[in-house]
This record gives C-alpha cells, sequence and structure tokens, in this order.
C-alpha cells in the first residue's frame, strides 16, 4: 500500500476508508468488515497518515495503527462535523475527515495508552453508581413519602432512618411496600459497598502515580480530582499555557464579539464535564477554607486572598468558577513543568 492519507470512519461492524495520495484528493475508497479492517491495519506502511474521529474505540484503534509505523491523528468529532457534505452517510463523513484534517486550526487529540483508559473507565463506572445511588434512594424516598412517611433531608443515615421507620410505622404500611424497601436497601448497600471499594482503589493508585502525588499538593484537588486528570489529560503539554488548558475545560468566557464591540458571557462548558464539576468542587473548598482562616489566626495565601476578593467584588457562584480556572491554571504550570506547588 502506498498511501499518504487514510481517513477512517470507525463503527461496530462495518468500516469506511478513504484513501487519499494527493491532498484532498481521494483515489479509493474501501468498506470493510471488522476482521477485514483489522487484516487492512496490519498492511499498514510506515509513515502512513491515518485520520479517525475521537470517539469510541478510536484510541484502541489509533495504538494499533501506530505499532505499524502509521501517523495518527484523532480529530474531534464536533470540529468534524462542520465539513459533512450533503447528507451524512459513512462516506461523507470519511471526506469530511480528509478535509478537516487539512484546517490547520483543529487540533488531534492525543492516543490515550491503556492506564488512562482504564483509570477514566474506574471514574465512569463511579459516576454512574453515583447516580444509581441517588435514583435508589429517591425512590426509596418517594414510596415512603406515598403513605406519608417523609425522611429527613440527607443520606448519609438514610438505612438507618429508613430500618427504624420501618420497626415503628410497619403494621401502617402493605406488605408489598415493606418488601419493595427491602430489596431497594439491599442494592443500595451493595452499590455503597462497590462504591467505597472503587474510592479505595483511587486512593492507592492517587499514592504512587508521581504526577497524582504532585498534583495533590494544590489546594483543591484531591485524590479524585488528581487521578481523574490522569486519566483523562493525555499530553499536557499539548497545551501551550494554562489559558488554553482552562479553556478546554469550558472554564473561559464564552465570546461574541463583531468589530469594535466585544462581548463575554458565561463559560463555554466545553470539554470534559465531569472535570470540570471537580475542579467546581475543589474551588468552593478552597473558598471555604479561606472563610474560615479569615475567621481564625491562621494566614491566608496568595490563593485564598485572591479567592475572597473575588467572592466579595463578584458574588459566591461567580468566585467559584473564577477560582476553578486558576486552578487549571496552576494545574497546567505545575504539571507541564514539573514544578512543585508553593
Amino acid at each position: 500500500m502506498h498511501a499518504t492519507t487514510v481517513a477512517i470512519d470507525l463503527a461496530k461492524d462495518v468500516f469506511e476508508i478513504a484513501i487519499a495520495r494527493r491532498s484532498g484528493a481521494v483515489e479509493e475508497r474501501r468498506r470493510l468488515s471488522r476482521r477485514q479492517f483489522q487484516r487492512f491495519v496490519t498492511q499498514l506502511e510506515p509513515g502512513t497518515q491515518v485520520i479517525m474521529e475521537a470517539c469510541g474505540t478510536a484510541h484502541y484503534w489509533g495504538r494499533q495503527c501506530t505499532r505499524q509505523g502509521a501517523v495518527v491523528r484523532l480529530l474531534p468529532p464536533h470540529y468534524v462535523r462542520p465539513y459533512v457534505r450533503r447528507n451524512k452517510t459513512d462516506r461523507t463523513d470519511a471526506e469530511a475527515l480528509l478535509e478537516a484534517n487539512r484546517c490547520s486550526g483543529v487540533y488531534p487529540v492525543p492516543v490515550k495508552t491503556p492506564e488512562q483508559q482504564a483509570l477514566q473507565s474506574l471514574h465512569r463506572v463511579r459516576s454512574q453508581w453515583h447516580r444509581t445511588r441517588t435514583a435508589r434512594i429517591n425512590t426509596i424516598r418517594g414510596l415512603l413519602r406515598e403513605h406519608g412517611l417523609v425522611l429527613p433531608v440527607g443520606a448519609r443515615k438514610l438505612r438507618e432512618r429508613v430500618v427504624a421507620l420501618l420497626d415503628e410505622r410497619a403494621p401502617e404500611l402493605p406488605g408489598l411496600v415493606t418488601h419493595m424497601i427491602g430489596w431497594l436497601l439491599e442494592e443500595l448497600a451493595a452499590i455503597e459497598q462497590r462504591l467505597r471499594d472503587v474510592d479505595r482503589d483511587l486512593h492507592q493508585l492517587a499514592q504512587h502515580h508521581p504526577v497524582a502525588v504532585r498534583l495533590q499538593e494544590i489546594p483543591g484537588v484531591g485524590p479524585l480530582t488528581a487521578t481523574a486528570l490522569v486519566g483523562s489529560v493525555p499530553h499536557i503539554h499539548a497545551f501551550t499555557r494554562g489559558r488554553q488548558f482552562a479553556s478546554w475545560l469550558g472554564l473561559t468566557p464564552r465570546e461574541s464579539s463583531s468589530g469594535r464591540r466585544r462581548t463575554l458571557g458565561g463559560i463555554s462548558k466545553r470539554g470534559d464535564r465531569y472535570l470540570r464539576c471537580l475542579l467546581a468542587h475543589g474551588a468552593r473548598s478552597v473558598l471555604r477554607a479561606a472563610v474560615v482562616r479569615a475567621r481564625s489566626p491562621q494566614r491566608l495565601t496568595r490563593l485564598h486572598q485572591w479567592g475572597l476578593r473575588l467572592r466579595e467584588r463578584r458574588g459566591q457562584n461567580r468566585a467559584v468558577i473564577g477560582v476553578a480556572n486558576k486552578l487549571a491554571r496552576i494545574i497546567w504550570a505545575v504539571w507541564s513543568r514539573d514544578l512543585a506547588f508553593t
């Protein structure tokens, strides 16, 4: 094979391939099954440029192509979509990849290692179990409320309160409701045990990974945020400065400007929502620590002083986002320059 650029539209079973030997000119197309595509990857010549969307299985196939000596570029899907002409098909998707690759403003996504994907999978499963736990708690509250039993706010001691309430008011409840509540409590206990196991594994990883250990020196960054960053950021040096990293996380203002008129709105909320949420929680803890320190003889750090001034000037919610943006820039500086936080 003497192709210079190969655009691949990934799928579960059918893979559409567009091969270009000149800039932007498609000279060959192929539609392969999964087995045929695996054989196609093993026949790639060193130096062949392979373009794919950064979607499901893209990092796996990117690693397989890299082993054959190919140069892999994973393009963000939301930047490839505008290049799709006419109807959206596998064929036009492959052509759009070739067109998007020619644009210098579309930055590729670095290929993740298997360890990074495994760490990210652990966070995703943990997040899903948290949502399931919240759903089961709300179901228990709703079922009891329908029979006039209202539980206090809070999920920490929910199980003990439900058991005590059932022992006290069991004769007033139908037997089917009591059985269902028991099943939900058993499922809730199993989910909470799994969450504790996942948290234990994440804490152990955070203690041994050198980057995670260094990131935890930053205020507002704990084991959860540190491991999530290590698993979600393939290559920190892909960002040239801290503001670019904060923008990638969606923590910079959305801009709508024309001519001499410049309008800045709320944050863009682009990028990884999970990371943005963790940094916002970390920023809240920083502000809370600053308020507590201000009331005590403890010395305020420059970050705490800056956060309190921003809170007084712009309010609590905007201060949280401002501190989260600041934390993102600090994370980039500590990580990319291999420095200790001081």
